[in-house]
């Protein structure tokens, strides 16, 4: 049996130019993809899938043909894959593949970015919060006012000076609740998020979000939670249709926004994200614009609040 190139010694295992990268990865490479097959198949013993092991099994590791008959794929196509001379395999493919050796989250996504796709966003149960960033939301609490999304841009947790300023989103019905949506749906959200310049700050955003949600569209797989919200976003807005059509594809940022308060005043704001690898969920932090009266009228707000109190982590 012919082995791929040994790296290790100096030879390469190259990219096979059929082995096209998803967006936001590499283009895959077939040797190192073999290899992690290889070795990961020889890690698993036959009771670890439910087998029986047999008198007559010559290594402690699965065959080719069990795995392939696990993977539900024929053993011919898990050879070549191996051999590092198949064809790319499918995300579907994959996915079988993934659960065969029983591969742990962080070995599928290797997985995945070895033949050149994009790993498959995290399931995570309804209502679910990054617990590091709600640990960061909630210290960050009596300064800045934060909310956290799913990478759709569906709110899951705010901060108390957040709800004073915006109203819950959490809990909205139907898609009352992401932001994209609201962006593009309602002229009021627009009239609350103040730019320095309105129109030419409207459009930098509205691109911002569309290029964001194409790029994440991607990286999920075109799963049926991303495609359902751009369906409806064609349909209820034009202007996200045709910018849509554009195929602009960015992560997400925004600019300086103010904010009025009854209570407290003009409030200048700069948007901060911090992304999570493992959930794929963000922070959106308001932060205070130096030079300005920001940072004492957001002390004001907390005070008003009570002094906040820490968002639900259940």
């Amino acid at each position: 049996m012919k082995h791929p190139p040994d790296t290790a010694r100096g030879e390469s295992a190259g990219s096979a130019p059929d082995w096209r990268p998803t967006p936001g990865t590499r283009a895959g490479d077939r040797g190192r993809f073999g290899d992690f097959l290889r070795r990961r198949r020889a890690g698993l013993l036959p009771r670890d899938v439910g087998l029986d092991p047999g008198t007559r099994r010559r290594t402690p590791g699965l065959r080719r043909d069990e795995v392939a008959a696990l993977a539900n794929m024929s053993t011919a196509y898990y050879e070549s894959l191996e051999q590092a001379r198949g064809p790319q395999p499918s995300a579907s493919m994959l996915a079988g593949i993934a659960t065969a050796l029983r591969l742990t989250p962080d070995e599928r996504s290797h997985l995945y970015l070895l033949a050149g796709q994009a790993p498959p966003a995290p399931v995570e149960p309804p209502g679910y919060v990054d617990p590091a960033l709600l640990y960061t939301l909630n210290a960050l609490a009596p300064t800045t006012p934060s909310l956290i999304t799913d990478d759709l841009a569906n709110v899951v947790a705010q901060s108390p000076m957040n709800l004073a300023l915006f109203g819950s989103f959490t809990g909205r019905p139907g898609h009352e609740g992401n932001l994209t949506w609201v962006w593009f749906t309602s002229p009021h959200w627009r009239s609350v998020l103040r730019s320095l310049s309105p129109l030419e700050e409207e459009e930098e955003t509205s691109l911002s979000y569309v290029a964001d949600l194409r790029a994440t569209l991607a990286q999920r797989g075109h799963d049926g939670a991303a495609t359902t919200l751009i369906r409806d976003l064609r349909a209820a807005s034009a202007e996200f249709a045709g910018m849509w059509d554009q195929h602009r594809v960015a992560t997400l940022h925004c600019p300086t926004k103010i904010v009025f308060h009854d209570q407290v005043g003009r409030l200048d704001l700069d948007c901060v994200f911090l992304s999570s690898p493992a959930s794929r969920q963000r922070l959106l932090m308001l932060q205070p614009v130096r030079g300005t009266e920001t940072v004492n009228r957001l002390d004001r707000l907390h005070r008003l609040l009570g002094g906040g109190r820490p968002a639900d982590d259940e």
